[in-house]
């Protein structure tokens, strides 16, 4: 029998698009026959997800787990909305969440795809498998998680085509010491408040640098000329204003918008009973950020 080399296996993989597994069934089959093994993939049909790679995939569904102190979110992307639809595009993506959830908190897409998938090989290999099967190309784009050691994760999903799978999802992490129940009220609200108001730090200091310089140029550039004294409030007011629209802490509140997020968290620890931190947050809408091709709209 022919010995077949990983480095044949990587380049079946490649010019087909099979998971591993059927990579290094059809080469055995083949006695390492490269082309024979590319017609074995195609009569089984597994080959079919190289010729769907090169499509743009930002339909799909986002997906949120919580255990314990422990949440996560993914994205996993489709075509179509109507591959969203199907149970086992759906049951593909509540495969993923789990794994995400077993690896969390440290993970991210690429842990996630090298991680063993219910049901044999890699999550990489079941969205291979998945795409042979229902024939649109898909990915999982990418994947998060929070932990707070002591308090809870907060999660929401808008939108919500099935439990736990949607267009947009949302976990928030809130430490405290305090009731729990309560706590975990409080953690949807603002998972919801994140999913409607799309901050995009906790507070200012999360902030890119490099968004803040940006920022303070275009103020700057609006009121060139200025003495400089008066230049630098005018920044400064105007960074402020940035902050209270884009800093979760600083803006208003879409449950009750008299009030900031952070003071209607500083309210709510009188009903849990202790201090409450809020320690990340993490949203992700479905697709955003995708460049599709002009004739898919």
């Amino acid at each position: 029998m022919a010995t077949i080399s990983a480095a044949l296996v990587k380049d079946l993989r490649e010019k087909t698009g099979a998971g591993m597994m059927d990579c290094k069934t059809a080469l055995g089959e083949t006695g390492g026959d490269i082309e024979a093994a590319i017609d074995w993939l195609r009569k089984k049909g597994l080959a079919k997800a190289a010729k769907k790679s090169g499509r743009v995939a930002a339909d799909g569904l986002v997906g949120v787990a919580v255990e314990a102190n422990l949440g996560v979110v993914v994205e996993v992307n489709s075509e179509t909305d109507f591959v969203a639809r199907n149970d086992d595009f759906q049951a593909l993506v509540r495969g993923v969440v789990a794994v995400a959830l077993d690896k969390a908190p440290e993970v991210d897409a690429e842990i996630v795809k090298g991680a063993h998938f219910t049901g044999g090989g890699t999550v990489a290999d079941a969205i291979t498998n998945a795409i042979a099967t229902i024939g649109e190309n898909m990915t999982l784009r990418r994947a998060a998680g929070l932990h707070v050691p002591q308090g809870v994760i907060g999660h929401y999903v808008h939108s919500q085509v099935v439990d736990g799978l949607g267009r947009i999802g949302v976990i928030v992490a809130l430490e405290s010491s305090g009731a729990a129940e309560p706590l975990a009220a409080l953690g949807r609200h603002v998972a919801m408040h994140v999913a409607a108001a799309s901050p995009i730090a906790v507070d200012a200091s999360g902030i890119d640098p490099a968004t803040i310089a940006r920022e303070k140029a275009v103020l700057a550039d609006k009121n060139a000329g200025k003495p400089p004294h008066v230049l630098e409030k005018i920044v400064e007011s105007g960074l402020k204003t940035f902050y209270k629209e884009v800093c979760l802490l600083d803006q208003p509140y879409v449950h009750d918008p008299a009030k900031s997020v952070a003071q209607a968290i500083k309210e709510a620890e009188k009903g849990v009973g202790a201090p409450i931190a809020v320690k990340g947050f993490v949203r992700y809408a479905l697709g955003e950020g995708v460049e599709k091709a002009a004739e898919e709209g």
